[in-house]
Formats: structure tokens, C-alpha cells, sequence
């Protein structure tokens, strides 16, 4: 179609224009062509006549239950209509009725129009059963909602009772040959035409909340019949739109579901198929929203529904800090497995991605400004502090809990072997101690690839937590006494010969405090590719596809970029002198 840029075949067409399935737009096309077809099974036949007949019971009952509101027995059942507002128009576009508060009379009408007792069982419409001497209606004084398939036919039934005191608020009709509530939407039908028309699919909660939002313009709307969202009814969502808006309550139920609603999504994203959230005003429902505030307040919540990245760090932060090591690093596993559940393997690169820059900017350190720095006033820098002491005369250092002090963290060793990036690290809080002040626990749970570096790394954060004798002593003197002399020589001999300067100890504090900063976020980085290089390496080997293939070398050229090229940064180096403006 040249107007709409839609393309596909004749099948295509009486699929979705038309509502058929694929084997009826065969056998509806191969009649017009007078081509007969090969002869179906038998039982396929049989299994095609059966459901057929029940269709045809199924609309006889919805007739039944419209026929029943529109008379005088389903008067109260007119006024909880009016009452909640569904308007007569609304009524008539979603077929709605009235069972009376009769054992008997669905039953009675059923078989009076020639359906057999064997068919009125099998469509779920009474109760029966081994210990039942006599069926009987399984929906009684209650609002009828007909359920229909994606060809507009009647499936299935969901009554709301009349009965304050019922057992059930809503009742919904039993699984049958026709109706699988996993693979059900109500009004699917029409949300699916309207998406042909760019209209957005909105999943809500109940049968009310779609006819209110319908009735707002919202044609899209959809629900679930009496269970939460499932994979099947996801795949049916993707098949309408590429980006469903799932609302949830705000309430502690309406966390929970979202919650189970992220586990179910999560291992399903494909490239171009993912889900919005948009949260409801705690205590309010789309069609409480609607009918106070109007369709305008709905359409603005949907149009600020947020990505499923961002829902599921909302969930997991729980919109509070982690505040000890312990929580931070709980946070992150939790986040690690989620985006572990990712089937497809570049969108669960990238999740991963997404979780450890939210980390990263999560704990950024706060920069204290010159006066109540750590370092105090009027020392030379990567000198001890002289500003306010403690009892017995003692500076005090970074705050930090006595088992972290004594932890295994702080042990230190003498081997040598270090890239540049981690003597970056190292020298930058040798000569510059005060940048370490917020950042100690982080550093010490840093990941670094050679031995030497943790070694150095363990010994400089002991140094920094415990009080030294000579209080006018450097760090690097301090290291120096401790051993650590060879080491710092080699690293600044590395570093000078690769002309990288932001670490040295003559270098102005803010740009100190960059470099390191952008140190501490590539090496971040190149830690979570090399964890995505050892699970591309195990998929390839299970997975000896292309794609498997493709998904390695990506990994291992961002790991090379990342290794060899250092992003430039605006202004870096200017208040220290330097012309060059990256490392």
C-alpha cells in the first residue's frame, strides 16, 4: 500500500483485516480460486466442527445474557452500569449483559435452541461434575463481559457479581477447547485494528478499565482474564506492537506485579520488542484515573511510561541508597542476574552495560570542597593532615568500621606486574591521598588483573586507614619505608615513558581527581567486557552460530578500544598546564 507502507500477500491481509487464522485464509482463498484443497484429517475435521459448534453456543448465551440486561429482570444490573459510569454506547460495543439469578434459566434456553447437554458442558457455561446430580448455570445475577478471540468470536464469559456477599467478585469462564486465558486478551480484537491506525497498545488490569480507557479514545486497551501477564500473552502483545505500555497499580501490589511482570519480560527481549511501565496514582485504577481527572490525565501517564531498564533499577534500588559494602554488592548481583536472564545475548550485553554505568554514577563520590577536605589546610599535598585530632592526639583518616581496617583487603604484598591503567590508580591516590577519602571501600573491592597491582592497591588503603608514627610523612615515603620503593619507581618509570602526567604529584587536584575518575570508569568497563568475553566465549561453544561468533568479536574490539584509546575530555589538563588533552 503506497499510502500506509504497509506490504504483505492476500493471506496476510485476511489475517489481520479480516480476523482469520492462517489455515481459514487458505481455505477462504482457494475457494474464490476454485482450487480444491488436500482432504483434512479426520480428526481435525471433527476437532474444527466441534469448536465451531460451540462458537455458535457461545453466541447463543451472549444473546441470552444482552437480551437479559435489556429487560426488566437486569434493571440493577443497568443502574451498576450507570454507576460506573459505562455509558449505553460502550454497552452495546462490548456486548455487555446481565445473568439472572436463575440455576436453570442459561441451561433451559440452550437446549430449548437445540444444543445438546454434552455441548453446553464442554463450553464451560454450567457446573458439572461426577458428585453433581443435575448441572447447573455457572453465572448467576451478574454483569456479563463477553470474551472474544482475535476474530471477534465469543470464547468465554467474565460476570461480575451483583452480591455483595458472593464468594467471587468476578468469575471468569473455566479453560474449554475455545478458551485458554494464557493465550486470551480481552479486547484484543479491536486493540489489534486500532494499532493499524498508530494507536498504542495499553495493557491494564479488568474488564472496566479497558472500557474506560476505550471510551477515552484509548482503542488499544487490553487486559488479562483473571491471572498476570505470561509469556504467552506477551508474544501476543509483540505481535500488535513492538512496544506495549503495561500499567500497574501504585500500591504494594501493583510493586509485586510489577515486579513478577519484569522476570517474565526480561529473558524475552528481542532487538526492536521491549515493554514501557507506567505506574498509576497509589490507590486509583485506570478507570477511577479516567473518570475523575479525564482521558487527558491517562494519556499523559502513558505517554511518561518508562523503559523496562529503568523499572527494573526503580525496583531493585527501591528508591534509597545502598548504604555499606554489603548492600552495594548485593545490588549489583542482583542486577548481574537479572540481566543474566536475557536470552538474547546482545541485549543482555547491553543491560548489563546499562546497570554498571547506573552503578557507577550510583556512587559517585561527592567532592568535599577545600575546607573540609581531608587532607586539611596549608600541608604539602600527599602530606599527612594536620586539622582537627582526636583524643590522644591522632589525626583522624577516612571514617571507615574496624572490621573493614583489619579485613583481608588490607594485605599487602611486593610483586610487580601492572598495567598502566592500574599504576594510574595507584599513583593517583599515592600523591593526591584526600581523593581516596570517599571512594576507600569501592577501591578496595576493585577488580584488578595482575597480582602486583592488588598487592600495591591493599598496601596503599592500609596505609591510608592506619596512623603512621611520623605524622609530616608522605604516602610515598610511607610505602617506600614498607617496601613498596621498587614498585613506585616502576610505575612512575612506566607511565613517564607513555607520557601519561595526570597522577604526578605536582598535577592540579581537579584535574587529578578527573583522571582518575576516567581510570576508575574504563577500568570499570573492561572488567564487565572481559565477564562479557568468558560468557560469549561458553555460548559460542554451545552455540557455534554466526551470531555467537559476531557477539565475540564485537566484545573483543570494544575490550581493545577500551585498552588502547582513552576518551578526550574537554579542558583536561588546562588548570595543570598541560596541552595534551587525554591520556
Amino acid at each position: 500500500c503506497f499510502g500506509c507502507g504497509v506490504s504483505g500477500d492476500h493471506f496476510r491481509f485476511l489475517t489481520e483485516h479480516g480476523g482469520l487464522s492462517f489455515p481459514e485464509a487458505v481455505e477462504k482463498l482457494a475457494g474464490v480460486a476454485g482450487i480444491p484443497l488436500p482432504a483434512r484429517d479426520e480428526r481435525a475435521e471433527r476437532r474444527d466442527a466441534e469448536r465451531a459448534s460451540l462458537h455458535d453456543v457461545m453466541e447463543l448465551a451472549a444473546q441470552y445474557f444482552e437480551a437479559a440486561l435489556a429487560h426488566n429482570i437486569g434493571a440493577r444490573a443497568r443502574g451498576y452500569l450507570n454507576e460506573r459510569q459505562v455509558s449505553a454506547a460502550m454497552q452495546v460495543r462490548f456486548r455487555i449483559g446481565f445473568a439472572p439469578d436463575s440455576r436453570n434459566g442459561l441451561k433451559e434456553h440452550l437446549a430449548a435452541n437445540g444444543v445438546s447437554a454434552e455441548q453446553i458442558a464442554a463450553s464451560g457455561l454450567v457446573v458439572h461434575g461426577e458428585d453433581i446430580a443435575v448441572p447447573y448455570d455457572r453465572f448467576r445475577n451478574r454483569v456479563m463481559f463477553p470474551i472474544t478471540d482475535f476474530r471477534d468470536k465469543v470464547i468465554a464469559f467474565g460476570g461480575r457479581a451483583m452480591d455483595p456477599n458472593a464468594r467471587a467478585k468476578y468469575l471468569n469462564s473455566p479453560e474449554t477447547e475455545l478458551f485458554h486465558k494464557r493465550q486470551t486478551l480481552y479486547n484484543g480484537f479491536a486493540a489489534r485494528k486500532s494499532t493499524r491506525e498508530g494507536k498504542p497498545v495499553i495493557v491494564v488490569e479488568g474488564y472496566l478499565d479497558v472500557i474506560a480507557a476505550v471510551s477515552a479514545g484509548f482503542e488499544g486497551a487490553v487486559a488479562p482474564l483473571g491471572t498476570a501477564l505470561s509469556e504467552e500473552h506477551v508474544g501476543l502483545l509483540w505481535r500488535m506492537s513492538d512496544n506495549p505500555v503495561l500499567c500497574f497499580d501504585g500500591d504494594e501490589a501493583g510493586q509485586r506485579a510489577m515486579a513478577r511482570t519484569c522476570e517474565i519480560v526480561l529473558p524475552m527481549l528481542e532487538p526492536g520488542k521491549t515493554v514501557k511501565v507506567a505506574t498509576l496514582p497509589e490507590g486509583m485504577d485506570p478507570d477511577d484515573l479516567i473518570h475523575e481527572q479525564g482521558g487527558a490525565a491517562f494519556g499523559e501517564l502513558v505517554a511518561g511510561a518508562r523503559p523496562l531498564s529503568e523499572i527494573v533499577w526503580s525496583l531493585e534500588t527501591a528508591g534509597g541508597v545502598p548504604g555499606t559494602p554489603e548492600e552495594r554488592a548485593a545490588l549489583e548481583q542482583r542486577l548481574r542476574a537479572l540481566a543474566g536472564t536475557i536470552r538474547n545475548s546482545s541485549i543482555r550485553h547491553h543491560y548489563s552495560q546499562a546497570f554498571r554505568e547506573k552503578l557507577n554514577a550510583f556512587f559517585a563520590p561527592v567532592r568535599r570542597n577545600q575546607n573540609n577536605s581531608w587532607r586539611g589546610g596549608g600541608q604539602r599535598r600527599g602530606e599527612w593532615g594536620q586539622g582537627s585530632r582526636q583524643a590522644g592526639g591522632k589525626t583522624p583518616r577516612a571514617v571507615v568500621s574496624e572490621s573493614f581496617r583489619n579485613s583481608r583487603l588490607l594485605k599487602k604484598g611486593a610483586a610487580v606486574d601492572f598495567t598502566s591503567r592500574e599504576a594510574v590508580i595507584i599513583l593517583s591516590l599515592v600523591h593526591h591521598p584526600e581523593l581516596a577519602e570517599t571512594r576507600l571501600e569501592r577501591l578496595a573491592a576493585l577488580e584488578f588483573r595482575s597480582q602486583s597491582a592488588r598487592r600495591m592497591l591493599s598496601a596503599l588503603i592500609d596505609a591510608i586507614t592506619h596512623e603512621g608514627e611520623d605524622e609530616t610523612e608522605t604516602l610515598s615515603q610511607r610505602l617506600s619505608g614498607q617496601g613498596f620503593e621498587g614498585e613506585l619507581t616502576q610505575m612512575r618509570t612506566l607511565l613517564a615513558a607513555q607520557g601519561v602526567w595526570q597522577s604526578g604529584a605536582e598535577i592540579n587536584l581537579i584535574d587529578a581527581e578527573t583522571g582518575l575518575n576516567h581510570a576508575l570508569a574504563l577500568h570499570y568497563k573492561s572488567v564487565e567486557l572481559n565477564r562479557e568475553l568468558r560468557a560469549a566465549e561458553t555460548a559460542l561453544g554451545q552455540d557455534p552460530s554466526e551470531e555467537s561468533f559476531e557477539r565475540l568479536k564485537d566484545i573483543q574490539n570494544q575490550i581493545t578500544s577500551v585498552d588502547g584509546t582513552e576518551a578526550l575530555i574537554e579542558g583536561f589538563g588546562s588548570l595543570s598546564g598541560r596541552a595534551t588533552p587525554s591520556f
